[in-house]
């Protein structure tokens, strides 16, 4: 321990000193070093003083999320600016019809993902001011409750149990004080401190620093005071949140994919163009002509309307997930979901309750499993003779007493809370289901108390009843073993080798006593604490845990059904980790499954992405080491979910490709860092969720397939056409009218197609997939070469007879792109089988489509501007026949599919 003159050297900047490493000063030491008084704190005009040098207590907020920044972010990917350069082309050519509808498509997409993100944005507001805290603080002699963004370094913090700790803070005094660090550090278990310094040496671990609390941890029982010696960004959290700062969002698995189609069909517009141009330059076509026709097909090819059908898919998507208690904070982090193949999750308050209970009880009769939810007292004892074993009523009697903590009946559909330790609810709530009324139980009859202690590692109070008084003790067994009565020794052998059997599945083993006390020696007050505590009855031990929650093992069932691997990283103990991964299905057996922390700082980053594979539970991690195992498996080309609530959690939530946090357990910093938060912490809902985005993602590709087949198919027919020696099938105008009926409505009603009934029971597809992949390409290149060849049939046939051609080949080619819309619903089911009553949406759009087309053949208000005519019922029955081709084509194509699948099935 340093010296006073030594003090200097661990601190810096300007008076008032803020030490660097606090926690191997001495108490006296803090407050001289930090300029305070441990009896008056600081006075108004230093607090002043010191609030204009160190700044609020703030963490500090992002930048990105002005409501301007997040519009300016809509209009960045490659397919608006596409859209941007066709809207100027058609402009300069005189389409100003085109221009307009390029434009309000261009901003409907804008505002759609910008309200949606807006939203997001304040819905996080709104979770944040729910987490505001006070603190307790001594100023000029006085106690005076203020916000937590006043404090400064050198402030006198009081604090007791239920308090948010509000700053870093050295610990001056501690009395039984035990404080939950499971937002730090990922334990479940509570901390005991004290307020004596530690030994001066290497760094000392936050989690073994017993004289510090730390900002954002909860004060589970006991008091204490500490001096403020780091606020905000200087905070263990701040610390952790400027870890985020030089991390940059990576792109999503959608967003990779659309630039990269938008890139391609920007190529592919650019091509087109030119070779219809050149094409009818050939045959000698009017060059102001041709320019417009090959313009109109340039822009015909581009999928102006994929962005605004993308977002809106993403919105309504992000919708429904809302409804499932899933809030999006960014759009394309919707999709994403879908893409995921590894999720890595903390363990304490996601996968688990983050509430302690009391699961197995063990008696000199007999072995016991306790069943229930939370702290709720309603629940079950499982196992035989648990009516007549005396031990069970004593044990709960002294769980029930021994014990400082209170449960608080729910209001409404609240559940019920503690007030006071998780371990000693945990007592509590056992003593409940073994028959304890809660009602009666009082605190008020406790004559004397012993209280914990970390050297003795065990509490006692002593009680009075009709009987006279007796003593109640809980603690660890070595604890208690040598004070048990020699008549409990075989009892204690049994103990032992019950609570090695226990230790092995994961739980914290208590070990509780008691006896009946001798009024002839007087009041316990009046004893040593160790008289008191001699010749103890064993009544029985309790296996405590923190459980998982009931709906995660389904959960992580159908995860690993859709081929997702669910991985648990988390700070706690090995022997924890292995239980709660063994008993939620994460792993099967020990060897080969668990990595610790120190583990993974023994591997390089190859070694440790060569390593990952297999290994399902990461325990003892720090937030580095996290981050480290996040990007071994990207490096494997995974796409990471990464879910958390704590601090420690944030920059591994950050990095994954999608982040999901905890609304109501989570921390600020681990909400801001996140994708997705979940408002009810329910790891299901991000199944839930996955699921949603593989429909989204299907649906996309429904777009796609149905967009490209019908640009192709007119690409093919303007281009193969003139080379047959036909004349140019379509007009300028007619291109842009179809562009605008196909790509419009029915492309909008395919966004949003239900999820196929296997959607959960694939594998996830590759993250180096492209879009147009598993036959998607293929099926646009034939089904347009269909829609090619039909039409050009209809205009040979048609000019051979002397029939309206340039009408029959537009209306045509119109209605097999709306046939070919109901055909694409499913890669492999068909029509009939899923009912057009499933989608009426899409229903709906194709026969106002067909309406819109039917106008403007029959209108003649419009046959001049479409360069059409109307048909005779013969004419129209063979265009009606001829546009079934592509239905028809791509209902034998499905049938084909399933045969195939069938067969290798077989």
């Amino acid at each position: 321990m340093p010296a006073r003159s030594d003090t200097a050297a661990l601190s810096g900047g300007s008076s008032p000193v803020v030490p660097a490493q606090a926690w191997i000063l001495t108490a006296e030491q803090v407050v001289t070093v930090t300029g305070s008084d441990g009896g008056r704190g600081l006075s108004g005009t230093e607090v002043e003083r010191r609030q204009r040098e160190f700044g609020r207590n703030e963490l500090a907020q992002a930048t990105n999320n002005a409501p301007w920044v997040l519009l300016v972010r809509q209009f960045t990917n490659t397919m608006i600016l596409v859209l941007a350069v066709a809207a100027a082309i058609t402009y300069f050519v005189g389409d100003r019809t085109d221009t307009v509808v390029i434009g309000i498509i261009v901003v409907l997409n804008a505002a759609v993902g910008f309200v949606q993100e807006y939203r997001a944005e304040r819905a996080m507001d709104a979770l944040d001011e729910m987490t505001e805290t006070s603190a307790s603080v001594l100023r000029d002699g006085q106690v005076v409750l203020i916000p937590a963004h006043e404090l400064v370094p050198g402030d006198v913090v009081r604090l007791a149990g239920g308090d948010v700790v509000p700053a870093d803070l050295r610990l001056i005094g501690a009395h039984g004080l035990q404080v939950d660090e499971a937002a730090l550090t990922g334990e479940s278990e509570t901390v005991t401190k004290s307020s004596e310094a530690l030994e001066a040496g290497e760094m000392i671990p936050v989690a073994d620093r017993v004289n510090m609390t730390f900002r954002g941890t909860a004060i589970a029982r006991g008091r204490g005071t500490g001096v403020v010696v780091a606020t905000g960004m200087m905070t263990e959290i701040g610390r952790i949140a400027a870890m985020l700062g030089g991390q940059r969002r990576s792109a999503t698995p959608l967003q990779r994919r659309l630039a990269l189609l938008g890139r391609r069909m920007a190529a592919a517009a650019t091509l087109v163009c030119a070779l219809v141009f050149v094409t009818g330059l050939l045959r000698d076509e009017p060059v102001e002509e041709m320019f417009i026709t090959s313009v109109s097909l340039a822009v015909a090819a581009i999928p102006e309307g994929l962005p605004a059908v993308v977002t809106v898919a993403l919105a309504l998507g992000a919708r429904r997930m809302a409804a499932h208690r899933a809030l999006a904070r960014r759009l394309a982090a919707v999709e994403t979901l879908g893409s995921v193949t590894v999720i890595c999750t903390d363990k304490t308050g996601t996968l688990t309750q983050n509430r302690m209970a009391v699961e197995r009880v063990w008696t000199p009769t007999g072995t016991y499993e306790i069943r229930g939810v939370g702290y709720d007292p309603s629940g079950e004892v499982v196992g035989d003779g648990a009516t007549d074993d005396p031990h069970l009523r004593r044990l709960a009697d002294v769980a029930a007493v021994c014990n400082d903590a209170e449960l608080v009946a729910p209001a409404g559909d609240e559940r019920w809370q503690l007030v006071g330790e998780p371990t000693e609810g945990a007592l509590l709530t056992l003593s409940v289901r073994l028959g304890v009324d809660l009602d009666q139980r009082s605190t008020g009859e406790r004559e004397h108390e012993i209280p914990f202690d970390a050297g003795r590692r065990r509490m006692s109070t002593v009680h009075r009843d009709d009987a006279g008084m007796w003593l109640a003790t809980k603690g660890a067994l070595d604890a208690l073993a040598p004070l048990l009565d020699a008549t409990d020794r075989e009892a204690l052998a049994r103990a032992e080798r019950a609570a090695i059997e226990m230790a092995s599945d994961g739980y914290r083993i208590l070990a509780l006593a008691d006896r009946r006390l001798d009024p002839a020696e007087g009041h316990p007050a009046t004893r040593s604490d160790g008289d008191l505590e001699d010749d103890l009855r064993l009544v029985g031990l309790v296996g405590i845990a923190d459980p998982p929650r009931p709906e995660v093992a389904d959960a992580v069932a159908r995860c690993r059904g859709a081929g997702i691997t669910p991985v648990m990283i988390t700070g706690d103990h090995p022997a924890t980790a292995v239980a709660i991964g063994r008993r939620l299905g994460l792993i099967d057996r020990i060897d080969g499954h668990v990595l610790t922390g120190a583990e993974v700082d023994e591997l390089d980053d190859e070694a440790l992405a060569d390593r990952i594979d297999g290994i399902t539970v990461y325990a003892r991690t720090s937030p580095e080491q996290k981050l480290r195992i996040v990007d071994a498996w990207r490096s494997r080309g995974a796409v990471v979910a990464m879910t958390g609530d704590g601090v420690n959690d944030a920059p591994a939530l950050r990095r994954a490709d999608i982040g999901v946090a905890m609304g109501i357990t989570g921390t600020d910093v681990s909400k801001e860092a996140a994708d997705l938060v979940l408002a009810d912490d329910n790891f299901a809902t991000i199944v839930r969720a996955v699921e949603e985005g593989r429909r989204i993602y299907d649906n996309i590709r429904r777009f796609v397939r149905y967009l490209l087949t019908t640009n192709s198919g007119e690409i093919i027919l303007m281009l193969v056409a003139p080379l047959l020696g036909l004349p140019v099938p379509l007009a300028a105008a007619q291109i842009l009218w179809i562009n605008l009926v196909t790509d419009g409505l029915p492309a909008v009603a395919l966004g949003v197609e239900r999820a196929e009934a296997d959607t959960m029971d694939r594998p996830p597809r590759d993250p180096q997939e492209s879009i147009l992949g598993r036959g998607l390409w293929q099926h646009a290149v034939w089904v347009g070469m269909l829609i090619a060849g039909v039409a050009m049939g209809i205009q040979a046939v048609s000019r051979e007879l002397d029939w309206p051609w340039p009408t029959m080949v537009f209306t045509t080619v119109a209605l097999m792109q709306l046939g070919h819309a109901l055909a694409v619903r499913s890669e492999r089911q068909s029509l009939f089988r899923l009912g057009l009553r499933s989608n009426p949406w899409l229903l709906a759009a194709v026969l106002f489509s067909v309406a819109l087309q039917m106008a403007t053949v029959y209108v003649p208000g419009l046959h001049e501007a479409f360069d059409t005519q109307a048909l005779t019922p013969l004419q129209l029955l063979v265009v009606a026949v001829a546009s079934s081709a592509a239905f028809v084509g791509v209902e034998i194509e499905k049938s084909l599919r399933r045969r195939s699948d069938r067969v290798a099935a077989s």
